[in-house]
């Protein structure tokens, strides 16, 4: 909850300088999130990569 207060303090001022605030590269849970502040944070998921796990064959 301390990142989602900081990222609301940093877009306020963002936005009170009339600017946006650009986030990338969230997971799909980040995306949700912040899915109530999308008129101050741009979530561009169409740059993010594709996060993929590795499993050993044992």
């Amino acid at each position: 909850m301390s990142a989602i207060e900081a990222l609301n303090k940093l877009s306020e001022r963002y936005l009170n300088a009339g600017k946006k605030l650009h986030l990338k590269h969230l997971s799909p849970d980040c995306i949700l999130l912040l899915k109530n502040a999308e008129s101050i944070i741009d979530v561009n998921i169409m740059e993010d990569p594709t996060y993929r796990l590795v499993i050993d064959d044992v």
